[in-house]
């Protein structure tokens, strides 16, 4: 359950407009496109990292108050790399190459036995 802005009632999270109010939740009555909204009389635009780089082409620029193009300029724009452990590469190439080694060993173990007899 998501609460709407404006009147500030629980509403369904999948909801497009708010029941009670009308306020529209999504942006163009689509489920999967949020709409982003400013919580107090600030633009949106003065944290988005498309207004501070200049490559916004939304039409209520700079004064826009909901967009669905809004990205915040404090998040960081990519998730961290993983870090690798010092054996990442040899464990990624030993299960890629399992079946060999499965062959390797029937060899071996052959060998072994036809050496004892």
């Amino acid at each position: 359950m998501s609460e709407c802005p404006k009147c500030h009632q629980t509403v369904d999270a999948q909801a497009l407009e708010c029941p009670y109010c009308r306020t529209a939740l999504k942006a163009y009555g689509h489920p999967g496109m949020k709409l982003y909204r400013a919580t107090g009389s600030e633009p949106l635009c003065l944290s988005c990292l498309y207004h501070a780089d200049d490559t916004c082409n939304f039409p209520k620029r700079p004064d826009a108050m909901d967009c669905t193009l809004y990205r915040d300029r404090a998040q960081p724009l990519l998730p961290t790399a993983p870090s690798y452990t010092p054996g990442f590469q040899l464990k990624t190439w030993m299960s890629r190459n399992l079946v060999w080694f499965a062959v390797l060993g029937l060899i071996l173990l052959s060998l072994l036995i036809v050496l004892v007899r």
